[in-house]
């Protein structure tokens, strides 16, 4: 990977590089850094009393270890959400408080996408209406914050993503993780849209 983002900013010094590669072992932030990169993605994804509901290959405290490792090498962190998880309004509002407290400079916000054969198939907890409290509930919290209407928010916001736009800053581009999203172009043209 350090190769790769190498010769990416040898060529192109002018992107910003953010790597998503889970946890992080001791010496790897500072490597990715010496390579290049900019930031590194990781999530809480959830309160830390809710983690253990979600969450069980690892813990809490790794994903917070991780997370400091990048940002004590120099890397920008971009740490956020995956909302409509079972999660309580309180333990909601303890994940936003989290995250702003952990000293990041972007703050994603994924809608779960509950898709068959997963442990949380058939989970619909969210509105588009919810889901825009939720956007400006973290913009409350968090005003300087890079604040991405991230995976799932075709899903769940539909007809309310361009109204979404005045509260974010930027969004996901194309598809995600395990699954498809809205095409560029319509993306494209809902920002144009909404000036």
């Amino acid at each position: 990977v350090s190769g790769m983002i190498k010769q990416l900013k040898d060529q192109h010094p002018q992107v910003e590089v953010c790597a998503c590669l889970g946890i992080l072992k001791d010496g790897q932030a500072q490597r990715l850094k010496e390579a290049g990169a900019d930031a590194y993605n990781h999530n809480l994804n959830t309160s830390e009393d809710h983690y253990a509901d979600i969450c069980t290959t690892h813990t809490y405290a790794d994903r917070l270890a991780t997370v400091d490792k990048a940002q004590s090498a120099g890397l920008s962190a971009c740490s956020g959400l995956i909302v409509g998880m079972k999660e309580t309004d309180e333990q909601l509002v303890d994940a936003i408080f989290a995250l702003r407290d952990l000293g990041g400079d972007s703050i994603p916000v994924n809608f779960l996408m509950p898709f068959e054969g997963t442990p949380l198939a058939g989970t619909w907890d969210l509105t588009p209406m919810r889901c825009l409290r939720i956007l400006a509930a973290v913009r409350l919290v968090a005003p300087d914050k890079e604040l991405r209407m991230a995976g799932g928010r075709e899903m769940h916001l539909r007809t309310l993503q361009p109204l979404a736009l005045h509260v974010v800053n930027s969004l996901f581009l194309g598809d995600y993780l395990t699954s498809t999203g809205q095409s560029a172009l319509e993306d494209l043209k809902m920002i144009r849209d909404g000036g």
